[in-house]
């Protein structure tokens, strides 16, 4: 913290020492003190695809469509839109009255910037930018797109939760280069970035936004009216899970978003704390391999991994002794939902075999040389996989370059294809949420298309065949046989390995209210009491 920090926090308490005792309450009860997951080390959405980075940026930026519960698209900034007969023209109107946090009206320039940097990183919308003949704005609230061929989930795409997300930014920042990150942070969402308070590894705060203008209907997840019944959020960075515990017991934080499970018993007690199941969709552990380089651009040796990653050893480790908050995975596709399959899963679900192991890397010619381990220490649950997974490698022979280090700095190196003696790595650890790995659409972990495809850069035709499958799927049956297909090929040449599928907690202070369940933490409609 700078001495200007000190000096404005330093009069910010004086300030509060003249106000009388309700004044004082009044207040704080326009303040939402909330521990994320993890650090918010950058501030691009585009460029990386960090939930961390997209929790924050969902108070910042707003977007043309939001999913709702039932994973429907909803207009959000779009007052309406138009469908040529051969699906082919797109005609997007946004809605009146749409401003940046700097005063300026949103115009349709910016959404047309917005896109074009978003489709290319996201994996959705590289399918929209190869079929895409024009993106134009047509006047200041009107912009147009036309397709080479008709692509049904267009509304999905634009109003998916998953990482990238297509928020909107002004055109001056939305011609950043899409592999570079951006330095502004001007939205048009609910709440504004406080650029100026921001430490990184301490603190980040968002103010309301008062010419913000939220939809009529009701909030739904990203959907509806983005209503902010507080003026101001701060986001307390507390790696330390004891020291966040503490702070949420004694009234100083509100709201805690991943609490360690080995501590829920002692805020069980705590009358003034409620805990809940964050989302009953659940997460997908995921270890990732790098498939540029030795030795797991060899599928023998993402196999040998694959048959002594013991989903109980790695769930336990992760939420501890409650087995009812996992689940064994022997596929893909999130666990109870239609698309779950375990057709080719034998991999997963047979008894772990380390013989097996050892001969598959044998054969495929690993002589002992580093294999560099990237594991976040600041995020309980993949700190607890990368422990697991060094004594299950190790066990089998391979040299463990186990790099201890934080979400920030894995979120950084991870985009690194240089060799691991170059600065690059072999595996990292991660979890999806279970919320988008229902269906091939929004599954990042799943893209298979090499350089286009998410950190690893896997490369398998028969994922990328099963997914076009599912895209062009008629019925509920056709794309149940996709996911098969699409599941069957995945389980050969593992684009990373399934650890388990597992709920997690999160608490909060009694006085705040609103709080609902889902994939990320949804700040509008809480409020204090």
């Amino acid at each position: 913290m700078n001495r200007r920090d000190v000096l404005a926090l330093g009069a910010a308490a004086g300030a509060a020492a003249l106000l009388p005792a309700p004044a004082i309450s009044q207040a704080a009860n326009r303040v939402l003190r909330f521990v994320p997951q993890a650090n918010l080390a950058n501030f691009d959405p585009i460029w990386g695809t960090q939930f961390v980075v997209r929790n924050a940026s969902m108070m910042v930026w707003d977007t043309l469509y939001g999913i709702d519960n039932s994973f429907t698209p909803r207009r959000q900034m779009v007052e309406n839109e138009e469908v040529s007969s051969d699906g082919l023209t797109w005609t997007f109107r946004l809605r009146p009255n749409l401003r940046w946090h700097d005063g300026e009206p949103v115009r349709a320039q910016d959404c047309v910037a917005s896109l074009e940097r978003w489709m290319v990183r996201d994996g959705m919308g590289q399918m929209i930018r190869a079929l895409r003949q024009e993106l134009v704005a047509v006047d200041d609230r009107t912009f147009r797109l036309r397709l080479s061929a008709p692509y049904p989930k267009m509304l999905l795409a634009l109003g998916k939760n998953n990482t990238p997300i297509a928020f909107m930014m002004p055109e001056r920042i939305a011609r950043t280069d899409p592999f570079q990150q951006i330095t502004e942070y001007v939205g048009s969402g609910p709440m504004r970035f406080n650029r100026a308070e921001w430490v990184p590894g301490a603190r980040a705060t968002f103010s309301r936004f008062e010419q913000y203008v939220p939809r009529d209907e009701a909030p739904n997840w990203l959907a509806g009216g983005k209503r902010m019944l507080v003026d101001r959020v701060e986001w307390i960075i507390q790696p330390d899970p004891a020291t966040a515990s503490a702070a949420l017991q004694q009234g100083e934080v509100d709201w805690w978003e991943t609490p360690l499970n080995d501590l829920i018993p002692v805020m069980r007690r705590n009358r003034n704390i409620r805990i809940d199941v964050a989302d009953p969709l659940g997460n997908v552990g995921c270890l990732r391999f790098n498939h540029l380089h030795p030795p797991f651009n060899d599928v023998r040796a993402r196999q040998a991994v694959a048959w002594v990653v013991n989903q109980p050893d790695f769930m336990r480790a992760v939420v501890g002794g409650d087995d009812a908050l996992w689940k064994q995975m022997n596929g893909f596709f999130t666990p109870e939902t239609p698309n779950y399959t375990e057709a080719g899963g034998e991999i997963l679900s047979r008894p772990r075999d380390a013989a097996t192991a050892r001969r598959l890397l044998q054969e495929a010619g690993y002589n002992g040389q580093p294999v560099t381990m990237l594991v976040a220490q600041d995020l309980a649950p993949l700190s607890a996989m990368g422990q697991v997974a060094n004594a299950a490698l190790r066990a089998i022979g391979m040299n463990v370059d186990f790099v201890a280090t934080d979400w920030g700095t894995v979120g950084a190196r991870r985009a690194s294809r240089e060799p691991r003696e170059r600065g690059g790595w072999n595996i990292f650890f991660t979890w999806f949420a279970g919320a988008d790995c229902t269906n091939p659409a929004s599954y990042l972990g799943l893209r298979a298309h090499g350089d286009g495809a998410w950190f690893g850069w896997p490369n398998d035709p028969a994922i990328e065949a099963g997914r076009d499958k599912w895209f062009a799927a008629r019925n509920a049956a056709e794309e149940k046989a996709a996911c098969e297909e699409i599941n069957r090929a995945a389980c050969q040449s593992l684009p990373f390995v399934p650890t388990g599928f597992y709920r997690a907690y999160q608490a909060w202070r009694s006085n705040v209210n609103g709080i609902v369940a889902g994939p990320l933490p949804w700040f509008w409609g809480v409020s204090k009491s």
